[in-house]
């Protein structure tokens, strides 16, 4: 199960955040501190997902931004890279050519779209069509 999803850039300002199991304010900003600190200090030859705490954090590294997921120990590593990967992918056919700035100022497209692909903490769309054809059809609504 996914604890947690988050994206921050270099700087470790966090640009999106979703919380699967519930946390308070201030462990969820100690999390972050320690999960940019912990993948801003690996060389880049290690692998991309490490232990953190009873958790695994896997994660991956597109431009500037670190796209992270916390997961149980046991879960599939590669499965959770091939995630994110989707994730980028459709963010980049949506907002063509995706940078950090569309996250920051259509914040609310990037959660539908994560929405539409996890959902309680699991993966639930695995198809880019199906994700950008529901994407259309809420901006339809707008």
């Amino acid at each position: 199960m996914i604890q947690f999803f988050i994206v921050q850039n270099r700087q470790g300002k966090t640009r999106m955040a979703k919380w699967y199991t519930p946390y308070n304010d201030e462990e969820k900003q100690k999390l972050l501190t320690d999960i940019h600190r912990l993948l801003t200090s690996r060389n880049i030859k290690f692998t991309n997902f490490v232990e953190f705490r009873q958790h695994k954090i896997v994660y991956r590294r597109y431009a500037g931004l670190f796209f992270c997921l916390c997961i149980d120990v046991d879960d599939n590593e590669l499965a959770s890279l091939e995630a994110i990967h989707l994730f980028v992918e459709v963010l980049d056919m949506y907002f063509h050519n995706v940078c950090e700035l569309d996250l920051v100022f259509n914040f609310w497209k990037v959660f539908a779209i994560l929405d539409e692909i996890f959902l309680a903490g699991e993966i639930m769309e695995t198809s880019k069509k199906v994700v950008l054809t529901r994407m259309e059809q809420i901006d339809k609504m707008d």
